[in-house]
């Protein structure tokens, strides 16, 4: 899991299992089940409401008093302690997979004593050195092309909050002005992997727009974090029934925006070929059109959303998780070939990519983030701006202020379900002709089975498939059945 070493400047680390004084330390979780980001070492996990920064305290305001009394600091962990506690809490989750009897355990024996009783039973030691052992990555300085948007932030944030260098890597993170150049240039190998629209890497791999190359997401960037914006001047217009003859911006063909916009559209009874305008533009560019009354709304990352309301050309109509709540909407993305001549730095930089998400993942962190992750070289955009999108407490652009804490999250666990959903949305719309293998390409293009492997070395608990059902506008997909989901649109493109 992950501590802070420096005020300011995150370190990556394993829990410091010797310390058992404050067990509970390490995240509130709001009484959810144990997921992802969960630390198995905390047994009252369940009812702690929030953390200090420093990990050693039940609150903010506990840990505020102690540092005006105290002076309280956070602890340093060194690279051993990292490794221990990476794979004892591997070893854990293990031992332990039902969250009611880990937490038993816990509060009879103590942090501390539960890890001297592994280590009876398994060679922690030897373990982590082998976990530390990995192989040193074969290139170290690295380019890694983004977009500036909020989708990229554990791709941006892991540049200057350290996250790279801990594993080694040298990485230059580039700001690019669009898709079309973001995929071009990592086809072309100037970068070495790239921030990329989730279906992007399937749309590469299957030839659509470019030549076919075998592409791969071993990590998501976020879900959820879109949103409808309209005009100023449309805050009547709340039915999108209300919407013929009106032009809509997308990020890209292949991106969530696309096909989100088009099934709202849909769900609603206009079809998006014929009753709108649906046109290409580069998110960076998008409050501009809005604001010369080229465009009437767009469906587009959330700080670009936000952004329209800051300059107060447009409004919020509706956020993506309200169409499907657990969207994926970007990926860490990079080709078969760099993994095959580059493994280990490829392994370094999915491991950097999980930890920086699990950062971001935590409501605690998500102000120092935006201030990371807002200068020139990166989003270029208002430290307010990026502050409502991360915390979730946002101006509406009517007057209102609104709270969704998930407006925007981090997960990285690639979904091959995602994948699978996506191609029903290729073929819906025209994108993919003729029959198409579903599962054969989300699992050459989605790498569950290896991101699963890199979570669980790192002591995090991935899920245990890699196949799940959701809802989408109240619609059931069943990755199982892809061609009878497809089969229920009456609007779809006519073959």
């Amino acid at each position: 899991m992950l501590v802070t070493v420096q005020r300011r400047k995150t370190q990556l680390g394993g829990e410091n299992l010797t310390d058992a004084r404050c067990p509970e330390r390490f995240g509130a979780t709001m009484g959810r089940s144990m997921s992802t980001f969960d630390d198995p070492f905390d047994a009252d996990r369940e009812l702690t409401r929030s953390t200090c920064v420093c990990g050693r305290h039940r609150s903010i305001a506990e840990h505020e008093h102690a540092e005006h009394a105290l002076r309280c600091e956070p602890v340093a962990v060194s690279e051993e302690k990292r490794y221990e506690g990476v794979v004892a809490s591997a070893v854990m989750r293990a031992v332990f997979p039902q969250d009611a009897a880990r937490r038993a355990f816990l509060k009879s024996v103590g942090a501390a004593t539960a890890l001297a009783a592994l280590s009876q039973f398994f060679p922690l030691k030897l373990a982590t050195e082998a976990f530390a052992d990995a192989g040193p990555p074969e290139k170290k300085d690295l380019k890694v092309g983004f977009i500036p948007i909020t989708c990229a932030t554990p791709i941006i944030m892991a540049a200057p909050l350290g996250f790279y260098a801990k594993q080694g890597l040298n990485v230059d993170v580039v700001k690019t002005a669009g898709w079309a150049v973001i995929r071009d240039k990592t086809i072309n190998k100037e970068y070495d992997a790239a921030h990329m629209l989730a279906p992007m890497p399937i749309a590469i791999s299957l030839g659509l727009g470019a030549n076919a190359i075998p592409f791969t997401v071993p990590a998501i960037e976020n879900i959820n974090g879109q949103g409808i914006t309209l005009a100023i001047k449309h805050k009547d217009k709340r039915d999108p029934k209300d919407w013929k003859g009106m032009k809509f911006a997308i990020p890209f063909d292949y991106s969530m925006h696309n096909y989100l916009l088009r099934y709202y559209l849909a769900e609603h009874g206009l079809d998006p070929d014929v009753d709108v305008q649906l046109r290409s533009v580069p998110p960076p560019e998008m409050v501009a059109n809005l604001r010369a009354d080229n465009i009437d709304g767009f469906l587009a990352p959330d700080n670009i959303c936000q952004r329209a309301i800051y300059d107060g050309v447009g409004f919020l109509h509706i956020l993506s998780k309200e169409i499907w709540d657990g969207h994926p909407c970007c990926s860490f993305a990079a080709s078969r070939e760099f993994i095959t001549t580059a493994p280990n730095s490829f392994a370094a930089l999915t491991r950097a990519i999980v930890d920086a998400t699990s950062y971001a993942a935590k409501a605690e962190n998500r102000k120092q983030i935006a201030e990371a992750i807002a200068p020139a070289n990166y989003i270029n955009a208002p430290v307010t701006v990026l502050e409502q999108v991360l915390t979730g407490t946002y101006a509406d652009g009517l007057g209102g202020v609104k709270t969704d804490p998930k407006r925007v999250d981090f997960d990285p666990f690639p979904w091959q379900s995602f994948a699978v959903w996506m191609l029903t949305q290729m073929k819906r719309w025209g994108q993919i002709k003729g029959d198409v293998d579903y599962k054969a390409v989300a699992e050459q293009v989605y790498l569950a089975t290896d991101t699963r492997k890199v979570m669980a070395e790192m002591g995090l608990t991935p899920p245990a498939a890699s196949y799940k059902s959701f809802a989408v506008m109240g619609k059931t997909f069943d990755p199982e059945k892809p061609d009878d989901y497809l089969a229920g649109f009456k609007i779809r493109k006519s073959s």
